[in-house]
């Protein structure tokens, strides 16, 4: 038989989604994967609802709905004072994935590199590999998450074609500051990079913490890729609504390559969603309230067990440090965490380019009473899994 791709030859499984699966197997409660167990509005349950009744069920146009875009571009324009226009700058894709990937095949060549901030979202680095680059990995150095400037410009040295920023960060809660943004901003300006950024938890927040949207600052909305979601913001994972925001040039083209990727997001979706879009602005106060007690209850928890953790700033994640427990391997610490303790987390050293295995990534995007019982569960570590 031929040999498969080299370029996929290292490529394992998603980390995250095979814990999901290994939480699963041992009836643990899932802590891993990103998505809540609680139900989304019920604005756009109901208009779900109407929807499948109305004339939405065939393709709707490739780069996405008319209504959608409209009513999308308003929001952006509404929360990062960015004029957006919904014909030319915004391309409706499967999920934030997809976006990121489009984004990818549209500016970077083969042999490109691309920055990397680490700890990453794992797809970036896939991403980056399927596009034909090369990344370059810029610690964010643990626990405030923040950057060296002389190691960032050095990477900037080596004229990236762009940089990747997860803003808030997934895995480790970091909001970049207005300042920090900056410092990248000037930097892409000085080496003529792409700004592509993730900014999917951009209105789950902690005060006293503010999202400021890189396309916002002076100069940068025409260097700057937007790929942002639907699933967080409104708790519709599974609906794989996502969008690239960018240049009417940049959009074009990434048009062309979502095109041939997957044709074009669900319509009906997008027409259900529309209701969201529309909210007004007490939904994302409420919303910001309440990831706010959910974070104080889970962080109160831990801090009784008396379990090492981050802070997130943002987003809904925590990193717990598993150092006291003896282990040499986090992906053995998981699964036998999901196993033995009944809760399931992702290993950290799939978000680390470098050889850090102290950590588990735990989220808390559930009801209270599963985050009790994941903290009841908690409690046992000690006594199951110290070595």
């Amino acid at each position: 038989m031929a040999t498969l791709s080299n370029r996929t030859a290292t490529f394992t499984d998603s980390v995250i989604r095979r814990m999901t699966r290994i939480s699963n197997q041992y009836n643990a409660v899932n802590l891993s994967q990103g998505f809540p167990d609680f139900e989304p509005p019920a604005e756009i349950l109901k208009r779900l609802a109407e929807v499948t009744k109305e004339d939405f069920h065939q393709y709707s146009t490739t780069w996405g709905s008319q209504n959608f875009r409209e009513a999308l571009a308003a929001k952006i324009q509404h929360f990062s004072g960015v004029n957006v226009n919904p014909n030319e700058e915004l391309v409706v894709t499967c999920g934030s994935t997809e976006a990121m990937m489009a984004a990818m095949m549209s500016v970077t060549n083969p042999g490109d590199k691309v920055i990397v901030f680490s700890p990453f979202y794992e797809n970036y680095g896939a991403d980056t590999i399927l596009s034909g680059a090369e990344p370059i990995y810029v610690p964010l150095i643990p626990p405030e998450f923040n950057f060296d400037v002389d190691v960032l410009e050095a990477a900037f040295k080596q004229k990236p074609k762009a940089i990747i920023v997860c803003n808030p960060s997934n895995p480790c809660g970091k909001v970049f500051t207005k300042a920090e943004l900056q410092i990248i901003a000037d930097l892409a300006v000085k080496y003529d990079s792409f700004v592509i950024t993730d900014e999917v938890y951009e209105h789950i927040l902690y005060k006293p913490n503010q999202h400021v949207y890189m396309a916002s600052l002076p100069g940068m909305k025409d260097r700057t890729i937007t790929c942002n979601s639907l699933s967080k913001t409104y708790s519709i994972t599974g609906w794989r609504l996502g969008y690239t925001q960018a240049n009417p040039e940049i959009t074009d083209r990434i048009k062309k390559v979502h095109d041939f990727l997957t044709v074009g997001a669900a319509h009906p979706l997008q027409e259900a969603a529309v209701t969201g879009l529309k909210f007004a602005d007490s939904y994302y106060t409420d919303l910001q309230e309440k990831y706010t007690h959910k974070r104080d209850l889970f962080l109160k928890g831990l801090d009784t067990i008396g379990l090492a953790h981050t802070v997130p700033q943002g987003a809904y994640y925590i990193l717990i440090d598993i150092s006291e427990f003896g282990y040499k391997s986090d992906l053995e610490f998981a699964e036998v965490m999901a196993k033995e303790v009944g809760v399931g987390s992702v290993p950290g050293s799939s978000f680390f380019k470098e050889p850090e295995n102290r950590y588990v990534r735990l989220h808390f995007a559930k009801k209270d009473e599963t985050l009790y019982e994941a903290l009841n569960r908690l409690e046992t570590m000690r006594k199951k899994l110290l070595k």
